[in-house]
């Protein structure tokens, strides 16, 4: 490990921080030397997390905040500064996922739902948090996007919330560039976590999408903690205002597929189709 990859004592914030992800993005930043204030709604389910991490020997805050109540951000912010004096990192990760709904049929609340989680916690976030950042002259922020933010997918607010996020991901980097502070996110492609794992559960899911991602394994929570790490290190000191997808490759697969089986993935593409006849079949008749 080189020293421009290290976190030592750089205080990070992560939103969401219960969640798989944020579990793992925390865990990845604290072995890399990072200070940790953790943010959830309730800041009792951070108790398993922050235990285990003291185990470790990391340092670790926890904070309960609501990313959604502008004040309640604020007061976060205040808190962190007061007890670790400074916030080096951001990473917005808190988000949702409403079920899945035709256009036609989508509910408001549903919609300002994740609208308010996804794109409106982010903005709050990174206003109370950038602010100790843009006075230290320093900093990165990283969101949390998703390659549902340029492939539609089953719930229409999701991907519309997840374009918002870079779209703001690229405008505070080049706003707040000037003045020390890097701002880029990361888009997840499909992620094993403890929160997905009812889509696993089904066989014929985890290997339908399995094949469809050309490395053949699903991603962690591990997978995206290390671009996050990166983003946030001073190994990424040029790299500002960009999005990096970790999919395995998934989002370039599309006209892969609508070709013959055979010839796929140059002909060495030889799983089983039977999963996807399955799946539409159960469909059908659900």
């Amino acid at each position: 490990m080189t020293p421009s990859n290290r976190l030592d004592a750089r205080v990070a914030v992560i939103t969401g921080a219960a969640g798989g992800l944020g579990a793992g993005i925390a865990r990845h930043l604290a072995r890399l030397g990072a200070h940790l204030a953790l943010l959830e709604p309730r800041g009792e389910s951070l108790d398993n997390l922050i235990e285990e991490l003291r185990g470790c020997g990391a340092t670790v805050q926890a904070v309960a905040c609501d990313v959604t109540d502008e004040s309640a951000v604020a007061r976060a912010a205040q808190t962190v500064l007061a007890q670790q004096g400074r916030c080096d990192i951001l990473v917005n990760n808190a988000g949702i996922l409403v079920p899945a709904s035709p256009l036609e049929k989508l509910s408001l609340s549903d919609w300002n739902r994740s609208m308010a989680v996804n794109l409106t916690g982010v903005l709050l976030c990174t206003q109370s948090f950038g602010r100790a950042m843009l006075r230290q002259a320093s900093g990165s922020i990283i969101n949390i996007g998703s390659i549902g933010a340029q492939s539609p997918n089953t719930s229409p607010p999701y991907s519309v919330t997840k374009a918002g996020v870079l779209a703001l991901t690229r405008h505070t980097a080049v706003e707040w560039g000037p003045m020390g502070v890097r701002t880029n996110s990361v888009s997840p492609g499909f992620l094993r976590t403890p929160l997905s794992e009812v889509h696993y559960a089904n066989p014929d899911m985890l290997q339908l999408r399995t094949q469809v991602i050309p490395v053949r394994r699903l991603g962690t929570a591990d997978d995206i903690a290390a671009v996050v790490a990166f983003l946030a290190s001073d190994a990424a000191a040029f790299v500002n205002g960009q999005d990096i997808v970790a999919d395995g490759g998934f989002l370039h697969t599309t006209l892969m597929h609508v070709h013959k089986h055979a010839d796929q993935y140059g002909g060495t593409h030889q799983a089983d189709l039977s999963p996807f006849a399955r799946l539409q079949a159960k469909t059908s008749s659900g």
